[in-house]
């Protein structure tokens, strides 16, 4: 079965996205490559999300906008709503990671029926979830 290997972010800067997706979040850099043209392919995600000889797990293609239109949409990519959903197996540990290295958190964390969650945006304000799935969080 197919599967999406990438999902495109729209930034301002491509090496400041790396910075905040590497260093803030944790993420690792699978590629940079300049095309040529002024443009560069660059894919980060979640540490460890390999999946078997590297394939299988979606990552983020962070595209530099180009024009106007582009410009205006990063950090609204989906028009304020959470867009995006950061899975851990271990919330308390990644969340005060982030918080440590100056990701703005919108709220407390909260623990629903279906896990522990916490809102917080990215450098552009794009709004993600931090999320512990019920099945993988430990009894409260």
């Amino acid at each position: 079965m197919p599967s999406i290997a990438l999902v495109s972010l729209v930034v301002h800067d491509y090496d400041e996205a790396i910075a905040f997706y590497t260093d803030a979040l944790g993420f690792e850099l699978v590629e940079d490559t300049d095309r040529g043209d002024g443009s560069r392919w660059v894919v980060v995600r979640p540490r460890g999300a390999g999946g078997v000889g590297g394939f299988g797990n979606s990552g983020l293609l962070l595209a530099r906008a180009k024009n106007e239109a582009q410009a205006a949409s990063v950090g609204n990519q989906t028009g304020g709503r959470v867009g995006f959903f950061l899975h851990t197996e271990d919330f308390a540990r990644d969340h005060a990671r982030m918080t440590a290295a100056g990701v703005k958190f919108m709220e407390e964390p909260r623990h629903e029926p279906y896990g522990s969650v916490a809102v917080f945006e990215d450098l552009y304000g794009n709004r993600w979830d931090l999320l512990q799935p019920a099945e993988a969080a430990p009894p409260a």
